[in-house]
């Protein structure tokens, strides 16, 4: 499994990756995600979660720094001041509570992120697995 963001022809870069960029920009790569640590900006509990959640659920948004992937097209490096993004965030659901503004996490696989006989969905129309972030 991977957590892909996308990189577009004007520099910018997006979790989860779409067709096209905010400015409407063509996708030009992809960034595994899973293959960095991050930092976390800012975090929550939440303790009123949907059906199948686990509770409490702790979430985060963190920021991968990716600016040793990020390359122009003739194969230069993008340094800062120049065009073009070399971070880039996401929410993402933590392995516990113990997290502080600014500690670096790593993502860990996981099977079920949820209970996929708890909700309306039907379990076998969609993935359950993916990533939570711990610690490093």
């Amino acid at each position: 499994m991977t957590m892909e963001a996308t990189r577009y022809d004007d520099g910018t870069i997006s979790y989860p990756g779409h067709p096209r960029s905010r400015n409407g920009a063509e996708p030009v790569e992809t960034i595994d995600l899973s293959e960095y640590t991050a930092e976390i900006v800012t975090w929550t509990t939440s303790t009123a979660t949907p059906p199948g959640v686990r509770e409490p659920n702790h979430l985060a948004i963190v920021e991968f720094d990716v600016s040793e992937v990020v390359e122009t097209s003739e194969g230069d490096a993008i340094g800062d001041g120049e065009d073009g993004e070399t971070s880039v965030r996401a929410l993402v659901q933590l392995t516990d509570g113990d997290a502080e503004t600014g500690d670096e996490v790593e993502p860990v696989y996981t099977e079920e992120l949820r209970e996929p006989g708890a909700g309306i969905r039907e379990p076998d129309s969609q993935d359950w697995d993916g990533y939570r972030f711990e610690p490093v």
